[in-house]
């Protein structure tokens, strides 16, 4: 038989996990009530599709819209290269333990710094080497990522069954070729799915940006972006709040990046429901 006090402490934890889960869920969806009643009514086609123009007092976005564009596609064309190829070489070359142990206690370290110090890293490594621009926030946000890329792919390398490899082996095939034929594609949802987190990270980064790729909102085409200062819409929302006081402004793109988040994160869900469903047939 339970005591009296057992259950009266067993109630009260119980009590307290209930309106933990309650005032989570509430304060959740009360920041995206907040922000999506206050943003989404600012979200118009005019905002969307024009560059700022202060001659005229008309606010757009465009260039910060499309530099968020630019500077996402830079960080994944290298990041996804470099995190992917470390994860094979930890999981499937590497001999030393004690190799292996040190280079992902680094990769946890990395994950686990502030932004800000990755955007004065950035500053004095990248910006003066190629300027402020999206190139050099680029480069930052590169290294933030790698070990979101690179540890994802690890995780799902080690899934792979050992028989997989074993087989091909004993069919002639060699090293590179059973990492390329067989176990890569059995890993294709790790990969994606630190994809998708990657470009999440990236678009709701501000600090790092603001030390290496600037505040500029002009028009450029991708390669002429790259190379001259920019500002993502997380960065814009900073400068439209903060120093110019346009908070209809800055509620529109912060619900357009709480929609954008939204739509990452079930993507993340899908896709790995997908794999799942299809490694289960």
């Amino acid at each position: 038989m339970i005591s009296n006090r057992r259950k009266m402490f067993l109630w009260t934890v119980r009590g307290a996990m209930y309106l933990a889960a309650v005032l989570t869920g509430a304060l959740t969806l009360f920041i995206m009530g907040y922000v999506l009643l206050k943003g989404i009514p600012n979200v118009t086609w005019e905002l969307l599709s024009t560059k700022p123009s202060y001659l005229s007092g008309n606010i757009g976005i465009l260039p910060d819209i499309l530099n968020t564009v630019y500077i996402v596609i830079a960080a994944l064309a290298i990041v996804l290269p470099l995190g992917v190829g470390a994860a094979v070489y930890l999981t499937e070359y590497a001999s030393s333990k004690k190799i292996v142990a040190v280079i992902e206690y680094a990769a946890e370290a990395l994950s686990g710094i502030p932004s800000i110090i990755y955007g004065l890293v950035g500053m004095l490594m990248f910006s003066n080497s190629f300027g402020t621009c999206l190139m050099s926030g680029a480069l930052t946000l590169v290294i933030m990522n790698l070990p979101t890329i690179m540890r994802s792919t690890q995780e799902s390398l080690k899934t792979v069954p050992q028989a997989y490899r074993e087989g091909a082996f004993g069919l002639g095939a060699g090293k590179w070729r059973v990492i390329r034929t067989v176990v890569l594609p059995q890993c294709l949802d790790g990969v994606l799915t630190g994809c998708i987190l990657s470009v999440g990270r990236i678009l709701g980064e501000s600090a790092a940006l603001l030390f290496t790729a600037g505040f500029a909102h002009a028009l450029n085409g991708f390669f002429e972006g790259l190379s001259s200062a920019g500002a993502t819409l997380t960065v814009a929302l900073y400068v439209y709040a903060k120093e110019q006081g346009e908070f209809e402004v800055a509620f529109a793109i912060a619900a357009i990046l709480m929609i954008l988040s939204f739509i990452i994160n079930l993507s993340a869900v899908m896709v790995t429901k997908y794999f799942q469903r299809r490694n289960a047939v």
